[in-house]
């Protein structure tokens, strides 16, 4: 019988072993390789960078940073189950007062409006009395 543990590995391209010790390695290893490829053949360099910019690895944080990251997003648990439900209940509250402050500015941005148009409307009544009563002949 036939395990997993006995199955060979796959054999992993050169590139794909290189971009695995590289992520092993950090972020300083990528931009290392990206100054080496450009001191001693500038085409290597730039395709490191392009590499790196495309596959997001240039931008992207450590792992302890995304996993604070998530966990403030309500997404996990602490294990303690008062302050879940305390997070729980103070982010439906700041949900519901974020919900209550675009209600309010969108109720000013709808009577900034009706001024304006009242007062285009204004302008626009008196311009047409204006030219109605037009000039006076004696």
């Amino acid at each position: 019988m036939s395990t997993y543990a006995d199955t060979p590995a796959p054999r992993m391209s050169w590139f794909a072993r290189a971009e695995t010790w590289l992520d092993d390695k950090g972020k300083g290893a990528w931009i290392t390789a990206m100054v080496l490829g450009m001191i001693f053949f500038w085409p290597v360099g730039l395709v490191i960078l392009a590499y790196m910019i495309w596959s997001k690895r240039m931008f992207n944080t450590s792992g302890a940073n995304r996993r604070t990251t998530f966990s403030m997003t309500g997404y996990s648990t602490s294990g303690n189950t008062a302050f879940d439900a305390y997070k729980a209940d103070t982010l439906r509250r700041l949900e519901d007062e974020q919900a209550a402050f675009q209600d309010f500015l969108q109720r000013l941005r709808d009577a900034k409006d009706k001024a304006e148009f009242d007062q285009f409307m204004n302008d626009r009544a008196g311009r047409n009395e204006k030219r109605d009563a037009g000039p006076s002949e004696a």
